[in-house]
């Protein structure tokens, strides 16, 4: 299928997007948090955006078929405030929901529905533990890298990465963990809102002034 490329501009806070591409819903070791969202328009990036995450999944899947994970918002096709949010204005913003595993040391995926704020209302421990889940900080490393990876491929960068100040070292401390710290720029502080059930990327691609 061939897209036109996205053009976005301003910023990831005030910002637009022309030309915006939806996430697949669904992919071998992926999935949207929610088909209502996507279907009602709230997981759209710019079409190299898109690519990178579907690059990124891929090289995944080769590495290790059975993790899962599922993605969170992204923004409006033509961009724009998207509540509650106050970024993803101009297809440059993604959220990922935490890669899980259950009591049993299975990769699964992490609930989201009605119940729980389609997964924005999961609440984990110090130790990253939820209702006899657990995050995955090695997964989840292993997704930074190969998001990473596959936006410089393609001429992008990462912009910022939001997660929760407590769990860094968590995720420092994995395999990919020097990587991780060398080349990714983490938000440094705490966001307006709690970061520990998924991980905001912003991801840098030249965009035109509003």
């Amino acid at each position: 299928m061939c897209f036109a490329e996205s053009k976005c501009f301003g910023s990831v806070s005030s910002g637009r997007l022309e030309n915006g591409v939806k996430l697949p819903n669904s992919g071998p070791n992926f999935q949207t948090y929610s088909d209502l969202g996507s279907s009602a328009g709230r997981t759209f990036v710019h079409s190299k955006v898109r690519d990178i995450v579907v690059d990124a999944y891929k090289a995944l899947s080769t590495d290790d078929p059975d993790l899962k994970f599922v993605y969170g918002e992204t923004g409006w096709q033509s961009g724009g405030r998207i509540r509650p949010h106050r970024t993803h204005q101009n297809g440059l913003s993604v959220d990922f929901f935490v890669p899980v595993r259950d009591g049993g040391g299975r990769s699964v995926r992490i609930p989201t529905g009605f119940t729980n704020k389609f997964g924005y209302d999961v609440d984990f421990d110090a130790n990253g533990r939820f209702n006899g889940l657990t995050i995955d900080f090695n997964a989840l490393a292993e997704h930074l890298y190969q998001l990473d990876v596959a936006a410089k491929k393609r001429g992008a960068a990462i912009a910022i990465v939001i997660f929760d100040p407590p769990y860094l070292a968590k995720l420092l401390a994995t395999t990919k963990g020097p990587y991780l710290q060398q080349h990714l720029p983490f938000m440094k502080g705490s966001a307006w809102v709690r970061h520990d059930e998924h991980y905001h990327v912003d991801f840098k691609i030249p965009c035109k002034s509003m």
